[in-house]
């Protein structure tokens, strides 16, 4: 392609030269000058040519004629020549003109390309971050300025919202964006707002102010990334950053009358639900405390009926092998319950008796300390008497 930098970086300008028209050449003549011929480069031969002739007139006598001058001349070429070395460094990237066209893009290190007028380089900055701020504006000392017409977008529920975002980047390719892009900071401008409105149009107004913040902002960056892309801009986009999301400034005491009313509505949801989850756990509690005690009684009575039927059993098992003898046991423990705990009067009956027989009264000794006979007992004694008598 013919030379025209369209004013990516520092070297901007690419303006046109007189009434020509046309992209200027390098040595400073249009297409539209010159007999209608396009740019043209000097002949080489024609320069050596000339350098000879002025050095014979310098030089009297010739000193040894062609022959010195061809050295000379050789010399001065050889010079020419090794202008075209340069060194890149690890901070820049080497854009190579030969004849104000786009020739080749190189990395670090030492290259070489036509020296001029023939050829010339480019070494733009490509490790700097560039960063440009949409929605407002750095106004010196540490203020800034809005721009609404930049930062008021409509959200997906049809809100509207105030947006102020940076766009961090840097050059990726060096020959794309000299050559491809007329103003970089406003490509970048334009295409971030685009890909954030179009982001905040999907996007309703509560997840993008709060939540989805971190979403929103890498889709704006991948969506930004794109479009350059397509521009072939050699643009590479590091992070787009939110500096605040609010709804706008007409409306935001409203806005903040309802974000309270909307808390405390929280607050005591929050409050009650609590209260819910106590009483319901302690139910819960006293419930399964409740079953669990029922099924110990219940496990306790059978185990009890279980314990008395194998006893019953093991009885009748004992009574059927010996009836008289099982019978009288018992009878005899049977009685013996029964008087254990009766005043008992001995009486001995036949021939000769002597009628009551004294004895030691060993119930008194249950008595209580205060003298008081247990209720119970003189009960129970009270009937054993009348049944003995």
């Amino acid at each position: 392609m013919p030379w025209q930098n369209n004013g990516g970086g520092p070297w901007g300008g690419g303006g046109n030269s007189g009434g020509g028209g046309g992209p200027q050449s390098p040595w400073g003549r249009g297409p539209g000058g010159g007999g209608g011929r396009g740019p043209q480069p000097p002949d080489a031969e024609e320069l050596v040519r000339q350098a000879q002739e002025r050095l014979k007139k310098m030089i009297p006598g010739g000193f040894g004629g062609g022959k010195l001058v061809g050295v000379i001349a050789g010399v001065l070429v050889a010079v020419w020549l090794a202008t075209g070395f340069y060194t890149v460094d690890t901070s820049q990237q080497g854009v190579e003109l030969v004849f104000g066209e786009l020739w080749e893009t190189t990395g670090e290190g030492l290259n070489y390309n036509f020296p001029a007028p023939i050829g010339d380089v480019l070494l733009p900055e490509v490790t700097t971050v560039n960063q440009t701020n949409i929605g407002f504006r750095d106004s010196g000392r540490g203020t800034s300025r809005n721009v609404e017409e930049e930062s008021l977008m409509l959200t997906g529920d049809e809100n509207i919202i105030d947006i102020k975002f940076t766009v961090f980047w840097k050059i990726n390719d060096a020959g794309r964006y000299l050559f491809n892009i007329r103003n970089p900071d406003d490509t970048v401008k334009n295409a971030a707002e685009s890909a954030m409105r179009e982001i905040i149009g999907q996007t309703n107004f509560e997840f993008a102010r709060t939540s989805g913040r971190t979403e929103v902002e890498n889709q704006a960056q991948d969506l930004t990334q794109q479009i350059l892309d397509s521009y072939e801009a050699g643009i590479l986009i590091t992070n787009i950053e939110t500096q605040s999301v609010d709804p706008p400034s007409t409306v935001i005491d409203a806005f903040r009358d309802v974000q309270a009313a909307a808390a405390d509505r929280e607050s005591k949801i929050n409050t009650a639900t609590a209260y819910l989850n106590e009483v319901t756990n302690r139910a819960q509690g006293q419930a399964e405390q409740i079953v669990r005690e029922a099924e110990a009684y219940k496990e306790e009575q059978i185990n009890q009926a279980e314990g008395e039927t194998d006893r019953f059993l093991a009885i009748l098992t004992e009574y059927k092998q010996a009836q008289d003898v099982t019978k009288r046991r018992i009878y005899l423990q049977t009685m013996e319950n029964i008087f254990a705990n009766m005043e008992k009067v001995l009486i001995e009956n036949g021939q000769g008796g002597a009628g009551v027989l004294p004895y030691l009264p060993l119930d008194a000794l249950n008595q209580d300390r205060t003298g008081r006979t247990n209720p119970r007992q003189v009960e129970q004694e009270s009937t054993g008497r009348s049944t003995t008598q």
